[in-house]
Parts: structure tokens; sequence; C-alpha cells
């Protein structure tokens, strides 16, 4: 009688033919192959360098940079300074027209994306003509057209622009008050750290307090309080006490110049106009796709209970839009980061203008020049992704 019992075991298969060894073996093989495609880069740049006698290294960064830089956050000499500090320079002065820009495009998109949805003909009409004209228009050329054909065709600084508030607009850039910190002015900024951890602190606990009782406590009003109630309380104990913490020094109009105040030369402004009105025509779609996402029947619930419109898009509509709006408001964000380095093209001086170009023309170290300036931009995208990306978790439908 022929033996019909079961196999003990899966069939013995080849190794040629048993799908997870071969599928090791060709991840083995892609690894080996880009290691090869690295090491041959890797060995003729190195003897690229050797025969056009180009030392290697991070050491020029501790060399005496002997340029200047027309706007500096940090202080910077030409005669004295490195090109490390001309790195740091290049770099916060990216950062800073990174964060206004994102801050101005966001209010602005956010604005035009509702706009777009109003029930006003004409509102929602312009605002489709703003989102299709300056998305449709290359960054490039807009930001030319801020730089040459608006800024440049301002009066000179004797014929300057005046604004309410010692404002000044001219050729040279816009002027504005400059506050002057003193020696014990550090106790306001303490503050407002303190401010803004108290806030923190407070919404967390009324949170759990709604959680588990229902209430709502004022968490805007409360918070609002501390973070701009402490500062201004350090400001008043130190004004009592005799000592002036922060003065404002105005601009002044002269005959044939301007004295004093704060210079925001031109190439920073057409930088920040550019980049914050380009940017915002693609939030403003971002927002109001996310608008359009949400339930029509929620509105009507909201509309049901007695709330106003207004009320119904700020604490109905928007919270549940948001799980939509915020992973391609990211993508927005990175771009504006990312599109700064047109800078270079109107002369402002961000890290693609300062590092990749004067300091590389200078030393010659292309590789480790070029290394740096991605890995930052590496960096500032996948910090940005992170933050982006936690506060998605906290918008984002919890389900049960």
């Amino acid at each position: 009688m022929p033996n019909t019992s079961p196999a003990s075991g899966p069939p013995r298969v080849s190794p040629l033919n048993d799908p997870k060894v071969r599928g090791a073996a060709y991840q083995i093989l892609l690894l080996l192959g880009i290691g090869l495609v690295a090491w041959m880069a890797i060995s003729n740049a190195a003897e690229n360098l050797r025969n056009a006698r180009i030392a290697s290294g991070f050491g020029f960064l501790g060399n005496t940079a002997g340029f200047d830089v027309s706007q500096a956050l940090v202080p910077f000499a030409a005669a004295t300074s490195t090109y490390g500090a001309a790195f740091v320079v290049g770099l916060l002065n990216t950062l800073l027209v990174a964060v206004i820009g994102i801050a101005v495009a966001t209010v602005l998109g956010f604005l035009i994306g509702v706009a777009r949805l109003s029930p006003n003909w004409m509102l929602a009409k312009l605002a489709t003509v703003y989102v299709e004209v300056v998305r449709n228009i290359p960054l490039l050329l807009q930001l030319l057209f801020w730089y040459v054909a608006v800024l440049a065709a301002l009066p000179g600084a004797r014929d300057s622009l005046a604004f309410p508030g010692s404002v000044f607009l001219n050729q040279r850039g816009l002027y504005v008050p400059k506050p002057i910190l003193a020696a014990d002015a550090w106790a306001i900024p303490a503050a407002f750290g303190i401010g803004v951890a108290a806030a923190l602190a407070y919404r967390f606990r009324a949170r759990r307090e709604q959680a588990r009782t229902g209430r709502q406590a004022p968490v805007g009003l409360v918070g609002l309080a501390l973070v701009l109630g402490l500062p201004l309380l350090a400001w008043a104990g130190l004004a009592l006490a005799g000592l002036s913490p922060v003065t404002v020094e105005l601009p002044v109009k002269g005959t044939f110049n301007l004295r004093g105040g704060l210079q925001l030369f031109p190439e920073f402004v057409a930088l920040v106009l550019g980049l914050s009105i380009y940017t915002a025509a693609f939030i403003a779609e971002v927002v109001r796709s996310g608008i359009q996402a949400v339930a029509k029947g929620q509105t009507e619930a909201a509309r049901a209970l007695g709330l106003r419109p207004g009320p119904t898009l700020r604490l109905v509509v928007i919270p549940q839009a948001m799980r939509v709006i915020v992973p391609p408001l990211t993508s927005q964000y990175l771009n504006l980061t990312k599109n700064s380095s047109l800078a270079v093209a109107i002369g402002y001086p961000d890290l693609v203008q300062v590092f990749m170009g004067t300091v590389l023309n200078q030393t010659g170290q292309a590789v480790e020049v070029v290394a740096i300036t991605m890995a930052v931009y590496l960096t500032i995208s996948l910090v940005t992704a992170t933050g982006m990306n936690l506060y998605n978790r906290r918008v984002a439908l919890i389900e049960r």
C-alpha cells in the first residue's frame, strides 16, 4: 500500500528559485553597485584636486575672508572675519528670508484661499485672477520685476516716500524705526519665554480639564495675556527702576539723505515680496481645496445651531480642513525655502550668493563648499518637515 501521509515541512527548492534568496542577492548587488559608483566618483574628484594642486579639507573655514557683506545679522568685517563667519552670515540671511516669507505667504495665502470661496462675486474673481496670474509666471521673472521694475523706479533718498510711523521708502530700500536693546533688556525676552511656557502649560491643563468635564477655558485670552503681559510687566518694572531697556532710533530725513533707523535693503525687500506673493498663490489653492474637502453637512449643521458664517468657518470648517491642508502646505514651505536660493539673481547675500559664490571663487574648495551647502538645505528641509509632521499628527482625526 503506497504511503499517503503528508510531508513534514515545505518542499525543498533550489536557492536559485527561492524568492527570498534572490531578493537578498539583488539588494546586495545593488548596494555593491552604488558603492562602486561612489568610490569611482570620490577617487576621480581626489585625483582632479591633486592635479589642480587644490588642498582638500575644511581648514579654509578659518582663513580670513577679505571681503565684505552688505547685510549681516552678526558682526562681520572683511579684515578680521573668516570664511566660517561668512558661512554663518549667509545662513542667517537665508533663514531670515525663509521665516519672514513663510509667515507672510501663510497669512496672504489663507486670506486669498478663503476669498476664492466667497459668495461675493467680485472678491472671488479677484482672488482667482491673482492665483492664475501669479503662479503661472516664473518666480525668477517676478523677483526681477520687483527689484528692477518696482524698487529701482522709486525716488532717490532726497525725495523718499514718507509713511506714518517714521517709515521711508526710496531706491536704497525701506527705512523703519530701529529698536536698540540696553544691557538690562535681557529681562524682557526672559519674561517672554516664561510667558510662552506658562501659556503652553495652561493650554495643556485646560485641554485635559475639558476632556474630563466638558468645560472650556479661555485659553486664547489667558495665553495672550501671559505672552504679552509678562514682557510688558518686565518692561514697566525696569522703567520704574529708572532703567531704559529698549530705545527706538527713528530715521530722520535730511537734505540729501536719511540718517538713523533700520535700513532694509532693496534686495531683501524684493526677495521677500517675490517669494511671499508667489508662494501665497499656491497656498491659496491648498486652502481652497482643504475647505472644499470638508463635508457640506458640517456647515449646514453649524448654521442649524445658530452659528454665523465667520464662527462657522473659524470653529468648524478650518479645524477639519487642516488635516487636508497641512501636508501640501509643508511642501510649499519647503519650496519657499529652497527657492530663496534665487536671491543670487538680484544680489541678496544669502547662503548661495555668499558661500557658493564668493567663498567658492576665492578658495577653490568646490567639493567642500557644495557639500556644506547641500547639507544645510537638506537639514533645513528635514527640520521643517519634521515640525510640520508633528503638527499634522496633532490636528489629524483620532479614530477610536
